[in-house]
């Protein structure tokens, strides 16, 4: 039989032996180190369930379309979050890496994302269906901007916490926490009986997504972080600029950065799956609960099989995540023509099962691709370059949702999987990482 508690333990802690000298960080931070990765697991076991239950990928779509707010706008759901996370870390790398302590930016962070999340409920409460679509999105943009903020900060008391050796098994016992709550999550939203139309559940969601944030922040003051240098903080805009260089003389690097836009696709599609889904389907609160479980059987799978084929080749990573996703909308659409709704029930079910896996695989292969392909010393400059252009270029997507307020769902997904598919034939063409830099 299995022991529980040693299992449970060796998913919280890391299992090699605990006086071993570190390699990359200092020796009074090592002796911290399985304290540090407990409460890492812990900070992530709780932000990565409050992203999945009260983020723009499900919950939100959710939520407008309750609301009845203008279909075009949640075309830029996705958009306003990959934007606002991404560019504001070429602003603020440079100056977090100015601070002797860095975690009390993320600590920071995390409450302005409890706080937008719960200024959302009165929003959804009291406004109308188009002011209040336009505020969300507004609250949307600043927690976007707190999350990437935030993101900047974790990678650095990351690298100053945690030994080289074991930053890969923690963001995996992360995930892996947060895909095991999220099903519960799931399971039960599905017991709950509601209207069609309730918005009980989903501004329950909000309110247990805050504390979450807040229980977050919490875990990352309790993280033992020692003060570090402050000196030679990069200017990631000013790296931003030189990568124009880089794009115009390497072909490998035009070449990644062409199947990482078209990929976009995969990332901003789910809301437009939750749109299809609802009109399809009629969906309630148990079918959301449905849906997140397929969220968090997805993060439960991806990590482990994706990890170990990223260790052979990130671009086979990124071309099958295509694939996959390409498969998610022709299922998607199949569906739609077929009459009896048990068997669209559980064919969506896999529809959100395939695409968790798909973006998953995505900013996986995408990450891991770069941080091999790129030499140590530009690395931060390829970084901030292929950042700002797909932060610019997921904006501008946002236009997309017109789409589905003219011609409908179906035809938006439809016109997602044409990118699908030339992201697919791009990855294709791409070199293998260790190439990129040749001629």
């Amino acid at each position: 039989m299995i022991d529980l508690k040693k299992y449970l333990s060796g998913v919280m802690a890391e299992d090699d032996d605990l006086d071993r000298a570190c390699q990359s960080i200092p020796v009074e931070s090592c002796k911290e180190t399985p304290w540090n990765f407990r409460i890492n697991v812990c900070n992530g076991a709780a932000s990565k369930l409050a992203e999945q239950i009260a983020g723009p990928n499900l919950i939100l779509p959710w939520l407008f379309q309750l609301l009845g707010t203008p279909i075009w706008m949640f075309g830029f759901l996705m958009p306003i979050k990959q934007t606002f996370s991404l560019l504001p870390q070429m602003v603020v790398a440079g100056r977090i890496r100015q601070l002797a302590k860095r975690k009390w930016v993320w600590v920071g962070s995390g409450i302005i994302q409890a706080l937008c999340l719960l200024l959302m409920i009165p929003v959804a409460l009291l406004f109308p269906p188009a002011a209040a679509g336009f505020s969300l999105l507004a609250l949307l943009v600043v927690f976007s901007t707190a999350s990437g903020t935030a993101s900047v900060a974790f990678q650095d008391v990351l690298g100053k916490t945690i030994d080289k050796g074991q930053r890969g098994k923690l963001l995996a016992r992360r995930a892996l926490v947060g895909g095991i709550l999220t099903t519960a999550a799931g399971l039960l939203l599905n017991r709950y009986r509601g209207t069609q139309q309730d918005l009980t559940p989903v501004l329950i969601l909000l309110l247990i997504a805050v504390v979450l944030w807040a229980l977050a922040a919490l875990f990352f003051t309790l993280i033992r972080e020692f003060p570090g240098a402050v000196q030679g903080g990069r200017n990631a805009i000013s790296e931003a600029r030189a990568g124009f260089q880089l794009f115009r003389h390497q072909r490998g690097f035009r070449q990644f950065l062409l199947a990482r836009s078209l990929l976009l696709s995969v990332e901003l599609a789910t809301p437009f799956f939750v749109l299809h889904a609802g009109q399809l389907l009629q969906l309630k609160i148990q079918s959301i609960g449905s849906l997140v479980i397929a969220v968090g059987i997805s993060q439960m799978l991806s990590s482990p099989f994706w990890g170990q084929m990223a260790d052979r080749s990130s671009k086979d990573v990124m071309t099958l995540s295509a694939l996959i996703a390409f498969s998610s909308v022709v299922l998607a659409i199949v569906l739609t023509f077929l009459p009896v709704y048990s068997i669209q029930y559980a064919g969506y079910m896999l529809v959100f099962v395939l695409i968790g896996l798909a973006e998953a695989g995505v900013r996986l292969g995408r990450k891991t691709y770069l941080v091999d392909a790129a030499p140590h010393e530009e690395r931060a400059t390829y970084t901030a370059f292929s950042n700002s252009m797909v932060g610019i270029i997921a904006i501008v997507s946002g236009i997309t949702g017109l789409i589905a307020q003219w011609l409908g769902a179906s035809v938006m997904l439809l016109a997602i999987a044409v990118f699908m598919l030339f992201g697919f034939l791009a990855c294709r063409k791409m070199p293998e990482a260790d190439a990129m830099l040749d001629k």
